[in-house]
């Protein structure tokens, strides 16, 4: 198993900020974002520019953060999980040209401390999950979830208070 560890203090690899005993696995598609002291960032993972993610978080393998997501610290985000950054995405413009960075507002997602996304569950642009909040496996995640609950289904419905 190839990892890269990187143990020094705050450094710039390929234009990613890392923090220290930061854990970062083969095949992970990093740019102009920060990852900060102690997370662990799986295989075949992507990080677009702009996000952040804190402390001691672990993202596992094949999930995808796209640009607007912020990851406060201790988060835990299972195998698969998918943001989205639109919430009305379109390839075109009216006019049939194809739709520059110019052309749409990348719509921002927060995940508080402490919270934990389940396998295969899609968040979409503009939610806020609570601290310490889970979010069940395979949930579809459309409206901001509070603090210390527990959220499933599709679309993500609130199951219980923690």
């Amino acid at each position: 198993m190839n990892v890269i560890t990187v143990n020094n203090d705050r450094q710039s690899l390929n234009n990613v900020s890392v923090g220290e005993n930061v854990r970062i696995f083969n095949f992970v598609n990093a740019y102009g974002c920060k990852i900060d002291d102690g997370s662990k960032v799986g295989a075949f993972v992507e990080i677009q520019k702009g996000v952040e993610i804190g402390k001691n978080c672990k993202i596992s393998s094949h999930s995808f953060l796209c640009e607007g997501v912020k990851v406060e610290d201790n988060v835990f985000i299972g195998h698969g999980v998918m943001f989205t950054n639109d919430l009305f995405p379109r390839a075109t413009n009216p006019d049939g040209s194809p739709q520059t960075e110019s052309d749409w507002k990348v719509v921002e997602t927060v995940i508080k401390k402490g919270a934990s996304i389940g396998s295969n569950a899609t968040i979409l642009a503009g939610i806020v999950i609570g601290e310490n909040a889970l979010i069940g496996a395979g949930s579809v995640v459309t409206k901001n979830v509070p603090a210390n609950t527990i959220v499933a289904g599709v679309p993500a419905r609130i199951i219980k208070q923690i």
